[in-house]
Order: C-alpha cells, then structure tokens, then sequence
C-alpha cells in the first residue's frame, strides 16, 4: 500500500510533571512523529460519534506504530492544532500495517511552548 502524504502528525503522550501528593499538572511528551493521509469521515462514523456524545473531527492514517495509543494527543505543526486520539483501527487487510486515527479537537490547547513541535521556521505557535 501507498500513502498519499498530506502533512506530518506529532503523536504525545501525556504525563503528570507534579510531586505525589500535589494537584496533577498534565505535560506533553513526544512520542514519534508521522506522515499522514487525510481520510474522509462517513456518515455513518459522524452520526455515530453524535449518538454516543462525542465528535469527529479529523480522520488521519499513518504507518501503523505500536507505542500510539487512544488519550495520546495528535498536534499538527503545520495547522498549530491539537487533537486528542479517541479511537485506533488498525484495518487486518492492508499491507504493510497501518492505523486510522479517531481525532476530537481539544477545547484547550496544550502549552507546548518550549517544545519542538515540527512547526517550519516562519511559522507561528
């Protein structure tokens, strides 16, 4: 299979930087970064996430990686957005393994100021 590449995706985990004890403080950790193609949301998966009381933002497949898991946050430089991962399929039929990735866009962005976040000079975070 061929991937028609749209952009590059980051994939983070996130951590909890705070002593034991303390109110949590939730940070973004990278995992891997990856190229993607964008897919199209059916209506049937839109019309699903609304019953159920969730969205569907984005729908991206990437090279399929096993450390990328539902939670991880999804950021992409090049749109300074930020996604939260909600569902992972891995479709049994494609060769070589790939991942379609269930994005929901985060009411509150993450600071990732600091961080290098794929972002082209130029561009602004």
């Amino acid at each position: 299979m061929i991937l028609a590449y749209d952009g590059l995706v980051i994939i983070y985990g996130v951590e909890n930087q705070s002593a034991p004890g303390e109110k949590p403080v939730e940070r973004l950790v990278e995992k891997v970064s990856l190229r993607y193609s964008r897919r199209t949301v059916g209506i049937r998966r839109h019309y699903a996430a609304l019953s159920a009381g969730a969205r569907v933002d984005l729908l991206l497949r990437t090279w399929y990686r096993p450390e990328v898991s539902a939670q991880d946050v999804a950021v992409l430089p090049l749109f300074r957005k930020q996604y939260r991962i909600t569902l992972i399929q891995v479709p049994e039929d494609v060769v070589p393994p790939v991942m379609d990735l269930t994005l929901e866009r985060l009411e509150r962005d993450y600071d990732l100021s600091g961080q290098d976040t794929g972002c082209p000079a130029g561009c602004h975070r």
